[in-house]
């Protein structure tokens, strides 16, 4: 099992930044990737941002150039820089772990961007 604890969420204005952490423990041993995703009041489940083992990342076309992925191993922490906020990035975001054929999902954290 793998346990995730996410923080960072919160209310900001459209332009503002936040930066998401979630950090696994528990069977962290080969984890493949880790991951934000988010759901919007009213909309499916969407994949945020995704970074690999070796540190291959890849982003949401509406997220490209706003948002950073970046982990530290060390202390098995994901990281989501989130920077030029919009309404539209209001959702819940979850934290993602893919171990092996397994995937573990964090409680989600709430972040809501409104003036």
């Amino acid at each position: 099992q793998v346990q995730l604890v996410e923080s960072g969420g919160g209310l900001v204005q459209p332009g503002g930044s936040l930066r998401l952490s979630c950090a696994a423990s528990g069977s962290i041993f080969s984890i493949n990737a880790m991951g934000w995703y988010r759901r919007a009041s009213g909309k499916e489940r969407e994949m945020v941002a995704r970074i690999t083992s070796d540190g291959n990342t890849n982003y949401a076309e509406s997220v490209k150039g706003r948002f950073t992925i970046s982990r530290d191993n060390g202390k098995n922490t994901v990281y989501l820089q989130m920077n030029s906020l919009k309404p539209d990035d209001t959702a819940v975001y979850y934290c993602n772990v893919q171990r092996g054929p397994f995937q573990y999902w964090g409680q989600g954290t709430q972040v809501t961007i409104s003036s």
